[in-house]
């Protein structure tokens, strides 16, 4: 009986859009690999630190600014009005955090909303501060007397107050869910008073000056 002879089957080629393109080897994501997180302002005291040699050496520079500047007289009001509104700004940014912060203690709050509610009131302050710095540069303050003097110092010390109370308000919000640490509580008590006192002796500097 002859053979029965068949054609070979053909081979089927895929199309070159159909073949699956190679995956790149730096694509593939390795088990447990993670990315690079950029540096925070409040990873650490090292970039908190930091922050407070440039924020000294902006103060330094803006006092002496300030001293050889002279302004009109209708720039000198202009700046008067921009001072006592970031002087309001601020300082009533201030008042809020704080008072969130004495809800929390008489437990009034959690400890979650008042750390939540301080967090998101740190850009007002930071702007009440600047607003300050900024427009005090053409309002003619004289170093030399010790009153202004005060005020001035006053001004640095609530910058780098605030700089550890973003350090501090980062660290809290990580027990925020549980309780705070008494040397947290500590801390932040210390903060505020520090605060509270710069803010009320530059408004009363600021007064006494306006009068004499």
């Amino acid at each position: 009986m002859p053979a029965v002879w068949s054609d070979p089957p053909l081979s089927v080629v895929p199309s070159p859009r159909s073949r699956p393109r190679p995956v790149p080897a730096m694509a593939v994501a390795k088990p447990g690999a993670r990315h690079a997180r950029p540096v925070g302002l409040y990873d650490s005291w090292w970039t908190v630190g930091g922050a407070a040699l440039a924020i000294c050496a902006a103060w330094a520079v803006s006092v002496f600014v300030a001293v050889h500047l002279q302004a009109d007289a209708t720039l000198h009001t202009a700046a008067l009005f921009v001072h006592l509104a970031s002087l309001v700004l601020g300082f009533g940014a201030v008042l809020v955090a704080d008072y969130y912060g004495l809800l929390w203690i008489t437990g009034r709050c959690s400890l979650q909303d008042a750390v939540g509610s301080a967090s998101r009131l740190h850009f007002p302050i930071w702007a009440g501060l600047a607003g300050l710095v900024a427009s005090g540069l053409f309002l003619h303050p004289n170093p030399s007397a010790p009153l202004t003097l005060a005020k001035l110092v006053m001004v640095l010390v609530l910058s780098l107050n605030g700089l550890q109370a973003g350090l501090l308000n980062k660290r809290m919000a990580a027990h925020a869910a549980t309780s705070a640490e008494p040397r947290y509580l500590a801390w932040g008590g210390a903060t505020a008073i520090v605060s509270q006192i710069c803010w009320w002796g530059a408004v009363v500097i600021g007064f006494m000056n306006t009068q004499s």
